[in-house]
């Protein structure tokens, strides 16, 4: 039931990484240069205050040095990029690998 659930979440995080990548490279055709929005940019847009709610259970939660961390260094990332790399992570985790000795071993 878990693998199913990450291999699902993984799914809809690349369909977002898509739209993502999809939306920066029309601004960067229209503009003609490359365009990147970042994390940062992609949450404030869709919704500022959930990106503050992060924030404060982040500070409740965490120590100070992960939320400062994540502000510098994962919120400034192109969103696609962050995307894609989190729906690889919830496919690796979402993995079922083959039994070793095939398919039809008993």
């Amino acid at each position: 039931m878990f693998r199913f659930a990450f291999r699902l979440l993984s799914l809809l995080t690349l369909v977002v990484a898509v739209g993502a990548a999809t939306m920066d490279s029309i601004e960067s055709v229209a503009s003609s240069e490359v365009v990147l929005t970042s994390l940062a940019a992609a949450w404030t847009e869709m919704s500022p205050s959930s990106l503050m709610l992060a924030q404060q259970a982040a500070e409740e939660h965490l120590p100070p040095a992960v939320w400062q961390a994540l502000r510098e260094w994962l919120l400034p990332q192109p969103a696609f990029a962050a995307f894609l790399a989190l729906s690889l992570l919830l496919w690796m985790i979402g993995y079922k690998r083959e039994h070793p000795a095939g398919r039809f071993a008993v």
